[in-house]
C-alpha cells in the first residue's frame, strides 16, 4: 500500500511542480518581513485551495497565518511553511523555498492521504526570523497544533543534514535614557547614554571568557546619539543570546542583563530591556522520524556528508524548536549547492532561486510527503504516535 501511495504522491507533486517553482520565485521577488507577509500567505492559500485543501486564513488572531487541511485519516501530520524575509537582504535564509516545498509536500501527501490513513495539514507560520515571539510560538500557544501527532519542515542550507543542532535563543531590545547637554561647554550637566551602552558592551566582552563555548552573545547598536556636540541622551541596541537549551539560555541571559545593568549604574542612565519573554527553544529531532526522512531523501538522490566535529559548530535557532518540545518533530536541512555562500548572506539570497534551489524544492517536498506516508504505514511509528495522542505536551 505504501508503495502505491508514494507513487500517487509523486504524480501529484509532478503535476504541481511548475506552480510550486513559480511560487518560490514570486515570494523571493517580493520579500516581506515577519507578520507582514500578506502576499506570500495569500499566494500559498490560493495554491492550496486550488489543490483541494480546506483553507482557513488568519488563524489564531495572526493575520498572515493559515491552516490548510486535507485527508481524514487517523494519523495527523502538520507540515510547517515559513515565508518571511530578512531586513535588507531579502530571502537570505531561503524561506521562499520552504514555503513552496511545504506546500508541495502537503499537496503530494494529500493525494495519498486517505489511502495511507493520513490527515495532512500545511500550517502557515509567519515571522520565524523575528527572534522573539515567533509565529510558531503563538500558533502553538493558541492551539494550531492541538490535533497534530507529528510536525516537520525542511530548511535550505549549503549542504544536506538530517539532525542539525539548533540551539535556544532570546532576542531583546535595550534602551538607555540619559540627559542631553552641550558636550564641550557643559558636559558635567549631561548623562551619557552612549557611555552606558559602551560599558555594557565592554562587560559583555569580558563575560565571554566565563560562559560555555556553546553560548552565543551578539547584537547591534540601533541608535547611538544624534549629534557629536550633544551628550547622547537616548541610545538603543538589539541583542541576541543563545545557548544549547532553554534552561542554559535562562542562565546566560541573566548574566548578560547584568552587563546592561552595569552600564546604567556606571553612568546614571535609566535602562529598559524589552522583549525576550518568548525565546526560541532548542530543536529536539525525533530519531525515528528523522531516519524515515533520511531514507526517503536518499531515495530521491540526496546525500548526507559526515561533517564530524565541524557539524557541531552549526548554531542557528528557530521557533520550530518550541514545536519540537511539544510534538514529535524533525527539521532537516536540504542543500542548494551554495557554498561558500551561507545562510544570511546576500550571496545566499541569489542562490535561493537557482536551478539547485528548484531541485531542492522538489526533492524536499517529495521526501517529506513520503515520510508522512511512512509514518502512517510503519506500525511501530504509527502506533507510538497515536498512543501518545495528538497535540502538545508540557
Amino acid at each position: 500500500m505504501a508503495k502505491d501511495a508514494k507513487a500517487s504522491a509523486r504524480e501529484a507533486l509532478e503535476s504541481a511542480r511548475p506552480s510550486l517553482i513559480d511560487l518560490s520565485h514570486r515570494i523571493h521577488a517580493h520579500p516581506e518581513l515577519g507578520y507582514e507577509e500578506e502576499r506570500a500567505s495569500g499566494w500559498l492559500c490560493e495554491l492550496l485551495a486550488d489543490a483541494g485543501f480546506q483553507v482557513e486564513r488568519g488563524v489564531c488572531n495572526i493575520p498572515t497565518a493559515f491552516i490548510a487541511r486535507a485527508g481524514s485519516g487517523p494519523l495527523h501530520v502538520s507540515i510547517c511553511a515559513e515565508y518571511d524575509a530578512l531586513p535588507g537582504i531579502g530571502h537570505a535564509c531561503g524561506h521562499n523555498i520552504i514555503a513552496a516545498m511545504s506546500a508541495g509536500a502537503g499537496i503530494a501527501a494529500a493525494r495519498a492521504a486517505d489511502e495511507a490513513g493520513l490527515t495532512v495539514t500545511v500550517v502557515g507560520t509567519p515571522a520565524e526570523e523575528v527572534g522573539n515571539v515567533g509565529g510558531k510560538i503563538l500558533l502553538l500557544e493558541r492551539g494550531a497544533f492541538n490535533d497534530a501527532h507529528a510536525a516537520m519542515m525542511v530548511h535550505p542550507a549549503p549542504i544536506d543534514g538530517i539532525t542539525p543542532p539548533m540551539i535556544a535563543a532570546a532576542l531583546f531590545d535595550v534602551q538607555y535614557e540619559g540627559k542631553e547637554s552641550h558636550a564641550s561647554a557643559f558636559p558635567e550637566m549631561g548623562i551619557n547614554a552612549a557611555d552606558a551602552l559602551t560599558v555594557a558592551q565592554v562587560a559583555i566582552g569580558l563575560l565571554r571568557q566565563h560562559i560555555r563555548s556553546t553560548d552565543r552573545i551578539h547584537g547591534i547598536v540601533t541608535h547611538g546619539g544624534d549629534a557629536p556636540n550633544v551628550v547622547p541622551a537616548h541610545t538603543t541596541a538589539k541583542y541576541m543570546v543563545r545557548a544549547q537549551t532553554i534552561e542554559e539560555l535562562a542562565e546566560v541571559r541573566q548574566k548578560v542583563f547584568r552587563c546592561f545593568e552595569a552600564g546604567a549604574l556606571a553612568t546614571g542612565s535609566k535602562l529598559e530591556i524589552i522583549g525576550g519573554e518568548k525565546p526560541y527553544a532548542q530543536v529536539v529531532h525525533d530519531a525515528a522520524l528523522a531516519e524515515l526522512y533520511r531514507r526517503n531523501a536518499e531515495s530521491v538522490g540526496r546525500q548526507f556528508p559526515d561533517l564530524g566535529k565541524a557539524g557541531n559548530r552549526f548554531a542557528a535557532s528557530t521557533d520550530m524548536g518550541n514545536v519540537s518540545l511539544a510534538i514529535p518533530s524533525i527539521h532537516p536541512m536540504i542543500g542548494i549547492d551554495s557554498y561558500p555562500a551561507v545562510n544570511h548572506q546576500p550571496e545566499f539570497t541569489a542562490h535561493c532561486i537557482s536551478e539547485a534551489a528548484d531541485k531542492a524544492l522538489w526533492d524536499g517536498a517529495l521526501a517529506m510527503a513520503w515520510t508522512a506516508i511512512d509514518m502512517a504505514s510503519t506500525p511501530s511509528i504509527r502506533d507510538r504516535l497515536l498512543a501518545r495522542g495528538a497535540g502538545p505536551r508540557p
